[in-house]
């Protein structure tokens, strides 16, 4: 049998962080990868100690992985262990997803575009002011991004102080847009004049479905509301948000957007847009 009759090279790809058990990421990218007809397969690997992610990043490489993406809470920690990384990384501070290139782990992130992309479908950033809860690794890629996309004021909460003025300051350094922290304690109290309001924390996901404690009556109906988590579609906070009459971006919107461009870099192929909507959508049993 001559090689130009074998079947196209199978290839893998991945997702590493913790926990990763109910992001249908795998699913979605499985259901894309066979629409095109492509012999590839996503990964989820849990990672559940910093201790180990060298060696889970390592082991892309050594395994002939074709990419990666890079979760929580390792968007931060795993830079010193890839060969080289993008200027977004570089202003960002944060990767989430890699390409291989010639053997070398090369860093991206895309969070921050996945969810300007998601919010200007329902409302423009610039011009906005933003009130951010939490600031892990996406959503100070998240914060960046939306200052580069025009957002006029970006106000991040949390209860790491440390943290939140760590990423203020990366905002401004990066986009020259006013950024301040407060503190999170309790029930969050959201700023007056806050065009979007943004869970960029784990509270909501499954199973736990934990709300965010937030003083709703201080909320306008003109605030749009979002959230990055992807299971469920709807989270207590979206739901809060949605019966008291604000515009919501869900964070199921975020990663279509954001795996579109990742799926386009690892394969070469740009997706249509309702592939991926429709994939994700069985992948949560829609």
């Amino acid at each position: 049998m001559s090689n130009a009759n074998l079947p196209p090279q199978k290839q893998m790809t991945t997702m590493l962080g913790h926990p990763v058990a109910e992001n249908p990421i795998d699913q979605m990218f499985d259901e894309v990868y066979a629409h095109y007809g492509l012999r590839w397969q996503f990964w989820k690997c849990d990672i559940s100690s910093e201790n180990n992610i060298a060696a889970a990043i390592a082991g892309i490489r050594a395994l002939g992985f074709a990419g990666a993406c890079i979760t929580v809470p390792y968007k931060i920690i795993s830079i010193p262990h890839l060969d080289e990384v993008d200027n977004d990384v570089k202003a960002i501070g944060a990767a989430n997803y890699m390409t291989v290139k010639d053997g070398r782990l090369i860093g991206h992130n895309n969070d921050g575009k996945g969810v300007v992309k998601a919010i200007q479908k329902i409302t423009p950033v610039k011009g906005k002011r933003v009130v951010m809860l939490g600031a892990g690794g996406a959503g100070r890629a998240m914060a960046v991004e939306l200052a580069w996309a025009g957002a006029a004021h970006l106000t991040l909460i949390t209860r790491r102080e440390s943290q939140g003025i760590e990423v203020a300051q990366t905002v401004t350094q990066a986009s020259g847009v006013p950024a301040e922290w407060m503190q999170w304690t309790g029930e969050v109290l959201v700023p007056d004049n806050t065009d979007i309001l943004m869970n960029a924390t784990h509270l909501g996901a499954a199973p736990e479905l934990e709300p965010v404690p937030v003083r709703w009556e201080l909320v306008s109906k003109r605030t749009t509301v979002v959230d990055v988590i992807t299971n469920p579609r709807i989270t207590p906070f979206l739901k809060t948000a949605r019966d008291k009459g604000c515009p919501i971006v869900d964070g199921v919107e975020m990663l279509v957007q954001l795996a579109m461009q990742i799926f386009e870099e690892w394969t070469g192929i740009k997706p249509d847009e309702a592939v991926f909507q429709r994939a994700v959508a069985k992948s949560l049993g829609e």
